[in-house]
């Protein structure tokens, strides 16, 4: 799979927000901040997988359909990614 630049992107947007987490934890900042900068990265990480996740499958159900073959084992390889994400 190749993984594009957005992809790329949105995980360096996390990246600094858990880096602001821990700037908050140094910052000795109240418990609030911290736990709604948590959060807000957890959701970003949530979108990002499931974003890279149906990009894959986009993909390969392409291929599939390519070559006349069925999608069903992808559409459930899809459906495991999500569910073990969870």
């Amino acid at each position: 799979m190749e993984y594009t630049q957005d992809m790329k992107n949105r995980l360096k947007r996390i990246e600094g927000q858990v880096r602001g987490v821990l700037r908050l934890m140094e910052e000795e900042q109240d418990c609030k901040s911290v736990i709604t900068q948590m959060s807000a990265a957890k959701s970003a990480m949530d979108r990002a997988m499931a974003f890279i996740i149906a990009k894959n499958m986009q993909q390969c159900l392409i291929e599939q359909m390519e070559k006349g073959e069925g999608t069903e084992d992808i559409v459930e390889q899809a459906i495991q990614l999500l569910v073990k994400s969870r």
